[in-house]
């Protein structure tokens, strides 16, 4: 699956460094999350958000992730470098769903539905709930300011691009 110079991308995301890439050329045929333990082993996280899409509207753009078969059903990409975890495929299936923390504009893919829901945590319904404060309040802005990222930037970026040095 790659770039096709002929589409423009609906949606771009890819990892946290940058040597993996996606375009989306058509909408999310559905979104949703997944409580499911599986999921949550695979992302690290309570629960795994995915868009669902076909494979003729997807391509890895740059670089080929890795990928692991988490079961008999469902093989998983993530970026061998970095480690992000990037879609769940079902073997011999016509979609991938794609994670939507991935994406340079995550907001933009909204969830519908939740699946999974016998593993769900205990505590995600009060998530809304928790006091909430920005990064800047919580650590301070001089603190802030003293980063140097090298997480790749939220946007396309040409190939030899590299991340600036901690």
């Amino acid at each position: 699956m790659s770039a096709r110079s002929d589409r423009t991308p609906l949606y771009t995301g890819g990892c946290q460094c940058g040597a993996i890439r996606f375009a989306l050329y058509g909408e999310p045929v559905r979104i949703g999350v997944c409580h499911c333990r599986m999921c949550q082993k695979a992302a690290g996280a309570p629960f795994m958000a995915l868009a669902d899409i076909p494979f003729t509207d997807f391509a890895w753009t740059r670089g080929t992730p890795a990928t692991f078969r988490s079961s008999s059903r469902a093989d998983r990409d993530f970026c061998a470098r970095c480690g992000t975890p990037l879609s769940y495929r079902t073997i011999g299936g016509d979609r991938i769903e794609l994670m939507c923390g991935a994406f340079d504009h995550p907001d933009s893919v909204r969830p519908t539905y939740a699946v999974g829901t016998e593993s769900k945590v205990s505590w995600v319904d009060a998530l809304a709930d928790l006091a909430g404060r920005s990064t800047e309040t919580n650590m301070g802005a001089a603190a802030v300011g003293a980063i140097v990222s090298t997480q790749h930037p939220d946007h396309d970026t040409p190939v030899d691009w590299a991340p600036p040095k901690a």
